[in-house]
């Protein structure tokens, strides 16, 4: 069982055996005051996390206590090098969950909101060793011998596509119509995909990581559409992701190979979804950084680095587990604490950035991807796709502008990430390129976006906001706004195949009983 949690500014009745959060305070309620008790999940951190972070260094140092979701503590780190410290020694800071100690003690509660992103699953981000070694070479070596200027053809082709179907109108949400739909059509293509599965993928995906009522059957659909590629891609092998893993000497297991593929369809959407839209906003608001674009003072992959260092897609990073006692940051650290990568705060230290102001051009130091033997694989495809997503846009639409006022953009926060709902522009109507195909949102056979949705009868009910491994941090980003973007269309009874493959179905199929089902079973009641 779990320590109750805590009404908002009010103390837990009893702290966790052990619980660093409380350990780190006096221990008498009296002697200190609520706001020492920094709950990730509160509304401080929503509403203003880089502040929070300040107040923590200046409180703590380096290394603070925070309590977590069911009052489950944790040590947030905040230091640039002692972010490094934690990443760069898998000796001491274990990626398996398994080593957790508030889990073995039984403090965490089976209904954890916790547990989707955390709990352990054979996957390369949550193993350590030679085991770790053997799916990651596999994932690393399959994105690493992708071209990068066919990667950027793709961009290119599906970004003017976007732009061609709001282009005529002079207004446009670039998160709902840009963003948030081209890095998962430009994945399917690097994974050897036909066009037409894009527009599912778009949906089933944001739908996923909304973690709406629907979100189970969309990861279903993201999971049966997976289950088709593989056999085809073992028996016609391709120039893309897939084959290359599956072809790799790993050897990965067909269960291994769709896990790992899952992840990285998930996480690079998520992620680069994020960047692109602070990208987008940091060149429309802050008339500087337009104007360094413009007179050559900065290129757009400077401006994307500064993204990063200011805004990483992901703020807070789970996922290192002490394997013995240790120090970190002058705090005593007991075997199985939980340690929280504060990726944000860390690249805000002023140890390393005394003045926030100074650009960072040229500068890939930060901690935006972490790093160690477990940093992100795919991070140089995020880069391209968000570097030449915006160069396109701001080609097609040269005076683009803000629709509202900075101060009114909407943020979203999680105790994880922060990325805005919409981001409103105007720009002068223009006609679609000559060169314009069909348009990336709808593809022939597929119902539009809205246009259909799931029913009660193809096992809709079960919420599932779970995604796996590293991949769950990304894609845990608060809910999207469920108005703004409708449940993905049903699985259509005849869907576009992938190559030969025969049709995805929409039969409700047994319960699959994969690791990933068999963890997250709990969701459901099962």
């Amino acid at each position: 069982m779990t320590t109750p949690p805590a009404d908002e500014g009010t103390a837990a009745a009893a702290p966790p055996p052990g619980c660093p959060a409380h350990a780190a305070l006096p221990a008498d309620p009296a002697a200190r005051s609520d706001a020492g008790v920094a709950r990730l999940a509160g509304a401080e951190h929503k509403s203003d996390p880089m502040g929070m972070y300040a107040r923590l260094r200046a409180e703590y140092g380096s290394v603070a206590p925070v309590l977590m979701e069911g009052d489950l503590p944790a040590w947030l780190v905040l230091g640039y090098r002692e972010n490094l410290d934690v990443v760069r020694t898998p000796n001491r800071f274990s990626r398996d969950s398994r080593n957790w100690g508030s889990y073995r003690r039984g403090d965490v509660a089976p209904d954890s909101p916790l547990l989707p992103l955390v709990g352990w699953q054979p996957l390369c981000a949550f193993l350590d060793g030679e085991e770790a070694e053997r799916l990651r070479s596999a994932v690393t070596d399959s994105l690493g011998r992708l071209d990068r200027r066919g990667v950027r053809r793709h961009v290119t082709r599906f970004a003017n596509q976007l732009i061609d179907g709001f282009a005529a109108d002079g207004t446009a949400d670039l998160v709902a119509r840009f963003a948030e739909q081209l890095p998962m059509l430009v994945m399917t293509q690097l994974f050897g995909m036909k066009d037409e599965y894009g527009p599912s993928l778009v949906e089933a995906t944001l739908d996923l990581v909304r973690g709406s009522e629907t979100a189970f059957r969309s990861n279903e659909y993201v999971v049966e559409v997976l289950e088709q590629y593989i056999p085809l891609k073992r028996e016609q092998p391709g120039h893309d992701i897939g084959s290359w893993l599956m072809a790799h000497p790993a050897g990965l297991s067909d269960e291994e190979v769709l896990q790992h593929l899952r992840m990285i369809l998930v996480a690079a959407n998520e992620n680069t979804t994020i960047c692109i839209g602070n990208t987008l906003r940091m060149v429309l608001t802050d008339h500087r950084f337009r104007a360094s674009l413009a007179g050559a003072r900065m290129t757009l992959p400077d401006a994307v680095e500064q993204v990063l260092w200011d805004e990483p897609s992901t703020m807070v990073c789970p996922g290192r587990w002490a394997v013995g006692d240790t120090e970190l940051g002058d705090r005593q650290i007991k075997a199985g604490d939980m340690i929280l990568l504060g990726l944000a705060a860390g690249n805000a230290d002023p140890e390393i950035r005394p003045d926030l102001s100074v650009p960072m051009h040229g500068n890939r130091s930060h901690l935006a991807f972490s790093g160690g033997p477990h940093e992100c694989p795919g991070q140089d495809i995020g880069r391209a796709i968000t570097e030449t997503a915006v160069d396109v846009l701001l080609a097609r639409l040269p005076d683009i502008h803000l629709a509202v006022e900075d101060k009114e953009l909407v943020w979203v926060s999680s105790w994880m990430s922060r990325h805005l709902t919409a981001l409103p522009v105007a720009f002068t109507p223009r006609r679609p390129s000559p060169s314009a195909e069909v348009p990336a949102g709808r593809g022939p056979g597929l119902p539009g976006a809205g246009e259909a949705a799931w029913s009660a009868g193809q096992g809709v009910g079960e919420r599932e906001a779970a995604v796996a491994g590293q991949a769950g941090a990304y894609a845990a980003a608060a809910p999207r706004s469920a108005a703004a973007h409708p449940a993905p269309p049903p699985v259509p009874a005849s869907a576009p195949t992938v190559g030969a493959a025969p049709p995805v179905t929409s039969r409700r199929r047994a319960p699959r009983r994969s690791l990933w089902r068999r963890f997250t079973g709990w969701l459901s009641g099962r």
